[in-house]
């Protein structure tokens, strides 16, 4: 990846090669590589790539899908507020990006795509909240940064009010 490089974000689709990525989390590269392009054919979720101009080798990746969360989890200050049943809210259930780009921003780039299209979906379908999974600390520091905050049920859980994100996350 050169500076003069654009970088796009996309759905992902066959042409793109996603057998060459490595984040440093085999779990991470194996399901890109395996299990992404399943899940988006049997609609269990979204995959969205970031590649540099014309080129079909993927930099970085996230997925979103639907999901709802038991009143129980949120923090106090937020679950009074809100009606006793599910909450329904997005899920970013896997952002990596490839070891070539990192400390290029690209996380942030793709976190930032994922709350844009969040807070768009969510002018059409209820969503209260994006819910990230951190695959460990140094994740959860990251998303931490962007005003994600723990669930109560799981501490590697972390979640971002959209009315926050709206206001704040998608500017990031």
């Amino acid at each position: 990846m050169t500076e003069s490089d654009t970088l796009t974000i996309e759905p992902l689709g066959r042409r793109h090669d996603r057998a060459a990525f490595s984040c440093g989390l085999p779990e991470l590269d194996r399901y890109l590589a395996r299990q992404a392009g399943q899940d988006v054919r049997r609609r269990i979720a979204r995959a969205f790539v970031c590649a540099a101009g014309e080129a079909d080798t993927v930099l970085g990746f996230y997925t979103l899908s639907a999901l709802s969360t038991d009143l129980a989890s949120l923090p106090e200050q937020l679950s009074r507020k809100l009606p006793r049943h599910p909450v329904p809210c997005a899920l970013i259930g896997r952002l990596a990006v490839d070891r070539s780009a990192h400390g290029r921003g690209l996380g942030r780039m793709l976190l930032a795509d994922a709350v844009k299209r969040t807070v768009a979906a969510g002018e059409t379908v209820a969503m209260h909240a994006l819910i990230v999974d951190a695959a460990n600390d140094d994740a959860k520091r990251f998303y931490g940064r962007f005003g994600f905050v723990p669930l109560t049920d799981d501490p590697m859980r972390l979640f971002l009010p959209l009315g926050h994100a709206a206001l704040q996350g998608a500017k990031r």
